[in-house]
Parts: structure tokens; sequence; C-alpha cells
């Protein structure tokens, strides 16, 4: 039976640490321009209802490393765009090709799809969760870090998919999560349980002492109209001032693509704690393990 990854959940804490080992194993291959052709033979159908560039890259990219091939499939390329019911083109495509990746407005439509697939399933983003996203930022983490257990993680910003994320993340591998948003804004209730999770009132409260700020743009795919966001969000801004207030070894964290002079101020993401640009280099990386890992 196929394992999917449509969330962190769906592997163990034993199997995520061993994915992000092997991720850091890759990434240095890559460095040592040593071939690593693991997947040989094999072909990744990637479906997109929402626009991506790290996502597509990375997969695309880390499936030709990988010795394998990749398929991009838009709305107007597929049958899905068409009308045909989701359980059908997972049927279908589970004849065609070896794993499936799916960015889709909602987390329904691809626990659907893996439900009738036979081949491993990919959540690439969803209006819940980013699970891929947070892979790399886990490697990026624990490559700063040493470690991701007992690390205290600050999250300024709308409580949306990647917050939420972050919120799974914390129970599954133990690191304590501050979250500072606009009181309308708070990620779904179903998250707002969690052990390891705390609210606070001000951005000042989650950064204190913290060893990682983590940030997300205020408009999240499908809500850039809401105009009324910039002013619920005044305040929540990342500057060089705010991270000052963090331990002094922290990193800053933001999944891109950013809006300089919104969620952060125009430079931060050039300052020396910010680490955005490894994180993004991260998902080739850390999206090559995955894959290796189911279809292995």
């Amino acid at each position: 039976m196929s394992r999917h990854f449509l969330r962190l959940s769906d592997l163990s804490v034993d199997e995520l640490n061993s994915l992000i080992e092997r991720a850091i194993e890759l990434k240095r291959l890559i460095q040592d321009g040593s071939p690593h052709q693991t997947c040989a033979n094999k072909t990744l159908a990637m479906i997109f209802e929402l626009s991506s560039t790290r996502t597509r890259v990375a997969f695309e990219a880390g499936m030709a490393q990988l010795g394998g091939q990749s398929i991009f499939l838009s709305p107007r390329d597929t049958q899905l765009g068409r009308g045909e019911p989701i359980k059908d083109t997972a049927r279908v495509l589970a004849k065609m090709v070896d794993i499936v990746m799916i960015r889709a407005k909602d987390q329904s439509t691809i626990d659907e799809f893996a439900t009738y697939s036979d081949i491993p399933v990919i959540n690439g983003m969803s209006d819940e969760l980013h699970p891929c996203q947070l892979l790399a930022d886990i490697m990026t983490i624990v490559e700063a870090q040493g470690e991701i257990e007992g690390q205290k993680i600050a999250f300024v910003g709308d409580g949306y998919n990647m917050c939420q994320s972050f919120i799974e993340a914390s129970g599954i591998f133990g690191f304590h999560l501050k979250i500072a948003t606009p009181p309308d804004y708070r990620p779904s209730t179903k998250y707002c349980a969690y052990n390891n999770v705390e609210f606070v009132e001000s951005p000042v409260d989650a950064v204190r002492n913290s060893d990682v700020v983590v940030t997300d743009v205020w408009s999240s795919m499908g809500h850039e109209d809401e105009a009324d966001r910039t002013k619920a969000f005044d305040g929540f801004q990342i500057t060089s001032k705010l991270l000052d207030q963090a331990d002094q070894s922290a990193i800053l964290l933001h999944c891109l693509p950013a809006h300089r002079g919104e969620e952060v101020d125009e430079s931060v993401l050039d300052d020396p704690r910010s680490l955005v640009w490894e994180e993004s280099g991260n998902r080739l990386h850390s999206q090559k393990a995955l894959i290796e890992f189911l279809l292995r």
C-alpha cells in the first residue's frame, strides 16, 4: 500500500528525522558533484491549481537529479479543469506515473485524490497546510542550530497554512511555538489546542528570546484582494529592531515570496540573521529526500 504525504503527521517523528538527515546528505552530494540517481525511470506528475515558483522548480529539478522525469499539469491542461471527478483522475494517473504532487486550493481536494490513488501523493500546498515547506524549514533549523527539539520558535503574521503547519510540527518535533497574529486572523480552531503552542498579544512577546523567527505574507493565495488586511496587520512587520529581541544566535525564516515593506521591512531579508535564501534552496534537497522515501 502506498504512503502519502498530505500532512507532517503522515510520517512518524523517526521517519521525518531520517528524511531530514537524508536531505542534508543529498545537499552535500550535489555540492560534491556526486551522482545519486536513485529514482531512475520514475515519473512524477505535478498538478497545480495555484501558481508556484519554489515548489515547481524544486520538484522538477529534484526529480531530474534523481534520474527521473516530471510532467507539469495546470487546470487548463487536464480534464480536472473541465469537471472530471477527482477520483477518476487519481485512478488514471496511477496507471501512468509513479508519484503525484498536488498544489490545490482546498485540502479536501488533495485528501480525496489520495483516497483513490494507488501511488504516493504529496501535498504541494493547500489552504490548510504546507508540509513540504516545513521539511525545508526544519532542515534549515537543524543545519543552523544543530537540532529542532526544544527550540523556541516565534511565528508572527497570518495564522494560515504556514502557521498551521508549524503548529502541527511543534507537536511532532517537540519545540515550543509562540504565535502572534491579529485576533481575526488566528489559525483554525482545531490547531489552537496543541500543548507546545502559546498565543501571545504582540510580536515582541513572541520574538523575545526566541531561537527562530518565522513570518509569512499577510495576504496568502486567494486573499490578495482583502484590502483590510494591511490595516489589521499594522505593527506585525518583522524589522531588524524586532529581531534584536530574539536570542543573539536567532535566525529568520520566510517561505517566500516576500512582500518587502509589508510583513518584512525593506532590508531584513538581507540581514545576516536571515536564512531565507538557504531555506529556499533547501526545498530542493528536502523534496528529493521525500520523493526517495515515498517511492521506496
